[in-house]
């Protein structure tokens, strides 16, 4: 879980307002300070930087303490349970805390039924991120521009080095545990030019760090010079862009990973030697009760086809790195079937797992089965996948071991004096005594000496 202070620490295309309007605007509203709290994926994170932004053109500052803001934005989650349970502890700790404070709930439990029936008389302002335009008027104030969708609000990136670019919203595959259709609708992309052009204005801007992201990035799709353009297509496109940057993208469903994208994956230079395929199970008859829509064959088989043509196209690069999410404990998955799971993780040896332990949804299909699986067992599963985990990514990484890779230096560990900084395959290597704040948000070369919990340790080399 993720609560962010969302802040202005770098900021482009500014909109110019006439200080006569702006001062008229803040006259109607007392209240001039905001606080966001982001809890859960990249695509919160990357509409709590819309949110600030649309509260900046309307004169409101950051305040660095939740407690003395006149604005407290919750962007909430509604993946799993604890997600959930937290706003509901938020919610009461805020208004003791700040009893002047209105609070915005928006994110995926904004148009919940049962969440508004629960904290409906604690809640200011309801906003279902779409309706991000409707805030100037829920707050009273005279609106200033218009936006047709939420995403043509030009964002303040809490990194001033690292973005994420979505390309679209929504989701069209109803697995049958999952409440992103649900909260975010049906999907709906942006046109390539919006896209290549607010990645183009973060490149010049020296952003080195790209992410793409959507609920599903490789349902893709638009037209473009009378073309039908894939995710395949735009990828190569951004990839194709002036000046070295590092691309990224999240998050892939594996019915959707074409061949096509394989390749366009491991040809493109700029796009990063790492890629995170949601599994979830690894028996075709929970896969089947997921609505996943493809077999653990098909999966294995993508997994192969990356790998081969990562060696390929880059031999002398590191192998790429694997990530994945499970879900442990579904609706009538027994032992036998969990232990497919188990086999995908031997067999795959993933860099990385995300591992959940199922909870009920509402509305969703899987809410309706019967959530037989005990809370001790679920957590026994996920225990047994972590211990493969750590034994697999040990052996991973000791290709690692004295090889100088090239890292983006992103953050100091003030407590130890440490530089944080992470690869292409999104492994992290922690510099001892190096605290140079200059060296934040640019590329370097460092050597690999150690593995430990923490990744890696090293040290800078020209």
């Amino acid at each position: 879980m993720l609560e962010k202070k969302i802040g202005l620490f770098f900021s482009y295309n500014s909109i110019i307002i006439s200080g006569i309007e702006l001062r008229n605007n803040i006259r109607k509203m007392d209240r001039k300070t905001y606080y966001i709290i982001t809890i859960g994926c990249q695509m919160n994170k990357s509409d709590s930087e819309r949110i600030a932004a649309y509260l900046e053109e309307y004169g409101f500052s950051l305040s660095e303490k939740r407690e003395e803001a006149d604005l407290v934005i919750l962007v909430t989650c509604g993946i799993r349970q604890s997600a959930e349970d937290r706003i509901y502890g938020l919610i009461p700790q805020i208004k003791r805390d700040n009893k002047n404070a209105k609070i915005i709930l928006t994110g995926c439990l904004s148009e919940r039924p049962d969440v508004i029936k629960r904290v409906k008389d604690r809640v200011d302002i309801w906003l279902p991120i779409k309706e991000l335009d409707s805030l100037a008027d829920k707050l009273g104030l005279q609106k200033i521009n218009e936006y047709s969708d939420y995403l043509d609000v030009v964002p303040r990136y809490e990194s001033s080095f690292s973005a994420f670019v979505p390309i679209g919203n929504g989701c069209n595959n109803f697995c049958s545990y999952c409440v992103v259709p649900y909260a975010r609708g049906r999907e709906v992309y942006r046109e390539v030019e919006t896209i290549i052009g607010e990645v183009e204005d973060l490149i010049k801007a020296g952003y080195k760090e790209i992410t793409l992201i959507a609920q599903n990035v490789n349902s893709y799709f638009a037209e473009f010079n009378g073309k039908n353009i894939d995710f395949a297509d735009l990828l190569k496109m951004v990839n194709d862009l002036d000046g070295y940057f590092w691309l990224r993208f999240a998050t892939s469903h594996p019915k959707d990973m074409s061949t096509k994208l394989i390749q366009t994956i491991a040809r493109c230079k700029k796009v990063c030697e790492h890629v995170h395929l949601p599994a979830q199970a690894g028996d075709n008859d929970v896969l089947k009760a997921m609505n996943r829509r493809y077999t653990i064959e098909h999966y294995k088989g993508l997994i192969n086809k990356i790998c081969e043509e990562f060696k390929e196209q880059k031999p002398d690069a590191l192998p790429v790195s694997l990530t994945t999410d499970i879900i442990v404990g579904f609706p009538g998955e027994i032992e036998e079937q969990f232990e497919k799971t188990v086999e995908l993780f031997k067999e795959v040896k993933y860099d990385v797992a995300y591992v959940a332990q199922y909870s009920p949804r509402y509305g969703t299909v899987s809410a309706k089965m019967e959530d037989n699986v005990s809370a001790e067992e679920k957590k026994r599963r996920e225990d047994k996948l972590m211990c493969i985990l750590e034994k697999t990514l040990a052996e991973n990484n000791k290709p690692y071991l004295g090889k100088k890779v090239e890292v983006i230096f992103e953050s100091i560990d003030k407590k130890h004096g440490n530089m944080i900084a992470k690869m292409r395959t999104a492994k992290i290597v922690k510099l001892p005594n190096v605290n140079d704040e200059k060296l934040i948000g640019k590329f370097g070369k460092v050597k690999i000496n150690k593995i430990d919990d923490f990744g890696f340790v090293g040290e800078i080399v020209n």
